[in-house]
């Protein structure tokens, strides 16, 4: 007699039992479907390995990076000096410092007794020179215990002493900010090498 297929209660047929062959294509598609997204990754990874590094940003110059700067010698004028702010200037060249801040000093065409450079544009210190005549509206500037009075050029901004026996006046390029700061260090020179030539003007008396 041949045997009819059991039925469970209900009548439904119980399911074949599962083949060798079908076990072996559920295996084969688990093992595609976790080896696929491994693929993807090795390959995402092996690619960043490869692309080229995107080049690192130049820093912008300021005043603690280096800049490239010319070592030729600056053009400046040397008028005749008088004996004693001949002096005077001497005593104040000799004791200058060797850079402002990170411009270093350079030579000049004419009158290294009284003149000096720094950097590249050249900010110039020359000695000397004329005091300004100050207006009611001028700006006047108190730095490191010396008063300067301001001019707005071009491309420079000029400070000229108005407290001192022989005055002394910076020429600061556009190039550099802040110009105030960057003749702290020469005020600093002047106090010490210029003798005060009387009384500020009200702008620059505490």
């Amino acid at each position: 007699m041949t045997d009819s297929p059991r039925r469970e209660a209900g009548g439904a047929e119980s399911p074949a039992p599962t083949t060798p062959d079908g076990t072996n294509r559920r295996a084969a598609l688990i093992a595609t479907l976790v080896a696929l997204p491994v693929t993807v990754l090795v390959a995402g990874l092996a690619f960043v390995q490869l692309a080229p590094d995107e080049p690192a940003p130049s820093p912008s110059p300021s005043a603690t990076t280096a800049r490239a700067q010319s070592t030729a010698p600056v053009e400046m004028a040397a008028p005749a000096l008088a004996e004693r702010p001949a002096t005077v200037c001497r005593a104040l060249l000799s004791q200058l410092p060797p850079s402002v801040r990170d411009l270093q000093q350079r030579p000049v065409t004419a009158g290294p007794e009284q003149n000096a450079a720094y950097g590249d544009p050249a900010l110039t210190v020359a000695c000397g020179g004329a005091e300004p005549a100050v207006g009611a509206t001028d700006d006047v500037w108190l730095v490191n215990k010396v008063c300067w009075h301001a001019t707005e050029q071009t491309d420079a901004t000029v400070l000229t002493t108005l407290d001192r026996e022989t005055a002394v006046t910076v020429r600061v390029p556009r190039a550099y900010e802040q110009p105030l700061q960057w003749i702290a260090p020469i005020a600093d020179t002047v106090v010490a090498a210029v003798p005060s030539g009387g009384e500020a003007p009200t702008g620059c008396q505490g």
